[in-house]
This record gives structure tokens, sequence and C-alpha cells, in this order.
């Protein structure tokens, strides 16, 4: 496999842009991604609540640290070309997915695979050490997701009913209009840096490393779950009367505000309409 590898990097030192370097250096990783267990179960459009809440710890984990190295090496030649804050950043989106589904406690809740914090270190690790390889761990990760990412998330949406659009912040990027030009812009900044000979090889090696540290937090995700009774059903009836009763209460709070408007036997029969009409909305 070690051979494969190396291989293809020498016959993508050929081509003169980075991008297209990566893509056939990480061709055999990509593949491999593709075919974790989770992936497939996203293709099938089978997505389990608990899948997508694990999944979306462990990216928590990992856009902190991949963030957090961006940022503190913002004016380094080799990232600079490609920081866009703005457009990219995900960790406040993902925040608010996991707040959605764990409440204002969600951090206390998260729970996150070894491989995610082997490669969150790796993250600092390549942050402190050789900024220039965060190119290749930006490329993977982000345009990764701005190209699977509507798909992604329409089969998400589908699988698990959430038909308002919450918990699903991940997959917007409202900084970004075009897709598919923005991610022209991107290719052609990280095709501008200027490497030398050592470095691109060690930018197209880190490329490959993010793909295999990507495998290994699906398996080791999908390895979880297999070792937790499946509970799906009550998950989901658990997360649909917790928004019943959030709603109700809104609506009710709202009734007791205007309480000095109305006689208390009309107060009375709207709160049960409003809870009847709440319940009708998420029965559907």
């Amino acid at each position: 496999m070690e051979t494969v590898e190396k291989s293809q990097m020498q016959t993508a030192t050929v081509d003169s842009e980075l991008s297209e370097q990566i893509k056939a250096a990480t061709k055999d990783s990509h593949v491999r991604a593709e075919n974790t267990e989770l992936m497939l179960s996203y293709q099938r459009g089978r997505v389990s609540l608990q899948q997508y809440q694990l999944l979306l710890c462990s990216l928590y984990k990992i856009y902190e640290a991949l963030e957090e190295a961006l940022d503190t090496n913002a004016s380094h030649e080799a990232v600079a070309p490609i920081y866009f804050p703005q457009e990219l950043s995900r960790l406040e989106s993902i925040g608010k997915d996991l707040e959605y589904f764990y409440g204002r406690s969600w951090r206390e809740k998260m729970t996150v695979p070894a491989a995610t914090l082997r490669y969150a270190q790796r993250l600092r690790e390549v942050g402190r050490d050789h900024p220039e390889y965060l190119v290749a761990h930006a490329y993977t990760r982000y345009l990764g997701d701005l190209s699977g990412g509507q798909v992604l998330g329409r089969i998400t949406q589908k699988s698990l009913g959430l038909k308002s659009g919450e918990g699903l912040s991940f997959f917007s990027f409202p900084g970004v209009s075009s897709p598919n030009l923005f991610k022209q812009l991107y290719r052609s900044r990280m095709n501008s840096i200027e490497l030398t000979e050592e470095q691109r090889s060690g930018v197209l090696q880190e490329a490959v490393t993010a793909f295999e540290l990507n495998v290994q937090v699906f398996n080791e995700l999908q390895d979880s779950l297999s070792c937790v009774p499946d509970t799906e059903n009550e998950m989901r009836q658990r997360h649909t009367q917790h928004k019943q009763s959030t709603a109700a209460d809104k609506a009710c709070e709202a009734l007791q505000s205007s309480s000095s408007l109305m006689p208390r036997f009309l107060r009375t029969l709207l709160g049960v309409f409003v809870v009847l009409a709440v319940g009708a909305v998420y029965a559907f």
C-alpha cells in the first residue's frame, strides 16, 4: 500500500499545479474514505440521529484544532492565500447544531473517539511545526464540505425529518454564493503558493495522512455505534416531545403576557387550541 501511495505522489509531482498533485496523490485514500460504513450509510440515504450526532461531535474537535491552527498562522506565506475565515469557518455552525441536539450543556455531553483526538493532535502539531502542511488539511476538509455538503445536507434532513432546517448549519455556507466559483478561486490561490520541492512533497504526504485520519475517525465512529443498542425510535420520540414542549411553553408564555386582555375562560380555551396545534405540526 505504501509503495502505491509513494508511486502516486511521484507521478503527481510531474504536474505543476498543487491542487492537481493533491488530487492524484490522494486518489486511493479518497476511495477508501467514501467506502467506509458511515459514508455508505449516507450514500444509501440511511443516516441515524445517533450517527449524525456523533459525527458532529468529532467534526467540532477537528475544526476546533484546524481553525485554531489557521488563525495562528494566518500571515504565514503558505497559509495566507487560502485563509478564508468568513467564508469557510465551520466551528460556530457545528456548535449551533450540537446545541440544537444536546441543549446548552452540549460541551459536557460530547462523545469523541480516540481517532478524532489523534486527528486534532496532528493538526496542532502541523500548525506548530509545519504550517505549510495546513494547506493539505484545509483543502481536504473545506473543499470536501463544499463539494458534497449540499447533497449530504439534504440526505441528513430527509433521513432525520429535520423539516425546519435546524441542526443542519454545518452544511450551510452563507458566505459562499457560488460553491463552484469559490472552489475555482480556492484552487487558484493554492496553486499560487510557492513551495520548495521538499515542502511540496511534505504537503502531498500530509494530504494522504489527512484522508487516512478521516477514515480512522469514520471507522471508530461506526464501531462505537455497533456497541450501542438501537434506540433510534426512542431518541426521535424524545426529540419530538422536547420540541413540542418547547413550542407549547413559548406559546403559553405569550398568552400569559397578555392575560389581562382576555377573560379567564377564553384564555384557557385558547391555550388548549395552541397545544393541539403544536402537536399536529410535529406529527407530520
